[in-house]
């Protein structure tokens, strides 16, 4: 017998002021992918990303449980 999925699904997005929060179907934060658009700030912040790429990342790992059937 399989057990219950810890994180269920379906695992939505949240939009946040320079992150991108993957949540559980509970409201559990599985992830957090962070973002900076202003090239000097980024620069001095080890390289994140843009929101742009950001989002990709995160739509990415947000879709992980459709993949895992």
């Amino acid at each position: 017998m399989s057990e219950p999925r810890r994180f269920p699904a379906p695992w939505r997005l949240v939009e946040l002021s320079e992150a991108f929060r993957i949540e559980d179907a509970g409201g559990f934060p599985v992830a957090y992918v962070y973002f900076c658009d202003d090239e000097e700030r980024r620069a001095s912040m080890a390289e994140r990303m843009t929101k742009d790429d950001a989002r990709r990342i995160a739509v990415g790992i947000a879709r992980l449980p459709q993949l895992g059937g």
